[in-house]
């Protein structure tokens, strides 16, 4: 009997220590695996009116403004009309009317390139980083002060567009850069992401490149990972002072509590989110504690646009209110715009006209930085 016991005991501990070592891995994986989306998650079941008909899903019955993208063409879809089992009406702001039966992606950000998504001129030009060519989009405007955009973990340029219109209206120009391991640009030596940690030299390289092209002040967009990437330039580069504002959207402010939010979303126990970052530790070399802005806070601190969604379940909303109280604590010149809905980085998608003023307002604004 004891023998049973015994052999019983090993088993479940074999099973328990597999089951960890697999969330860890799995939690690394999330964080630092290259990944590359845009299948369809949604069908047209019905076009009338300038509205359209798609398959009810999580993402399709959400309040506020987002796209639908198909086959060579996208539209901008506003309010839900109608809901009833399995469909979702919704408003088409503008755009082409998809065809009955066209599978699409509903999704929250622009689709295509300025052009595309709000008929503003642009080019591409290519910045020169220490892995190679890396492609940006550059819409001109008026004076030496540029707009630099920087996007997410596994995202895309476009995902940056949401705030054009606002920065070209008022006349700043504006840079949508790319940086190692997107599409298009120079993968990392390890094929891996560093959290901020290495791709921020990517983000200074851009700057170097606007100021051949005649800019001398900055004003830094990040959303999502870009913010941290963001914080880390502000915190490393011999470039942080020509910066003088900064918005971050939803931002990656402290790696180790965006872990353990990623371990509660699997109801995996909080330890599984160190054992996570241990792993990501050996396998990229980033020392993941560091790259904590309220922990670790740049000494470069222009003023802070800081904007997150209170429901967002990837970077939690605390790590946005821990920075406000570090910020508090510094003299850092930090405005706060907490959205009571929207997902992560859907803040602009559920009140755009709340997000626009915000961002109008800071860019107007005549403050000094700090550092």
């Amino acid at each position: 009997m004891a023998s049973v016991f015994r052999k019983t005991l090993v088993i479940a501990l074999v099973l328990v220590v597999g089951a960890v070592a697999f969330g860890a891995w799995f939690g690394s994986e999330a964080s630092v695996k290259v990944v590359r989306y845009g299948e369809s998650n949604t069908n047209v079941l019905a076009v009338g009116d300038r509205t359209v008909t798609l398959t009810e899903t999580h993402e399709t019955i959400k309040p506020g403004t987002y796209w639908l993208e198909w086959t060579g063409a996208y539209t901008m879809l506003g309010g839900i009309v109608t809901r009833s089992p399995g469909k979702v009406t919704r408003q088409v702001l503008r755009g082409p009317m998809p065809s009955q039966g066209t599978p699409g992606r509903f999704g929250n950000v622009p689709p295509g390139d300025p052009e595309v998504a709000w008929g503003i001129d642009f080019s591409e030009i290519t910045i020169p980083t220490e892995l190679g060519p890396a492609p940006a989009w550059y819409a001109p405007g008026r004076g030496t002060t540029w707009f630099v955009a920087v996007h997410g973990q596994n995202g895309r340029r476009k995902a940056e567009l949401k705030v054009l219109p606002v920065v070209h209206d008022l006349g700043l120009p504006f840079l949508d850069i790319s940086y190692r391991n997107d599409e298009g640009a120079p993968g990392s030596p390890d094929g891996l992401i560093h959290l901020g940690d290495s791709e921020w030299r990517d983000l200074e390289a851009a700057l170097r490149g606007a100021r051949r092209l005649g800019a001398e002040r900055f004003v830094l967009y990040g959303t999502s990972m870009g913010g941290q990437i963001i914080g880390q330039f502000l915190a490393r580069s011999e470039l942080a002072g020509l910066v003088n504002k900064v918005i971050m959207d939803a931002p990656m402010i402290d790696v180790r509590m965006t872990a353990e939010q990623g371990a509660r979303n699997y109801h995996l126990p909080a330890f599984v989110a160190s054992l996570s970052n241990q792993v990501v530790r050996w396998r990229t070399g980033v020392e993941v504690d560091r790259l904590s802005l309220i922990r670790h806070p740049p000494k470069v601190r222009p003023p802070l646009l800081l904007i997150h969604t209170t429901p967002d379940t990837e970077h939690p909303i605390e790590e946005a209110r821990d920075l406000v109280a570090t910020g508090r604590r510094l003299g850092w010149d930090i405005t706060f715009e907490e959205f009571a809905q929207g997902e992560h980085t859907e803040a602009w998608n559920v009140d755009r006209t709340r997000y626009d003023r915000a961002v109008r307002a800071h860019l107007t604004a005549d403050r000094p930085g700090n550092g």
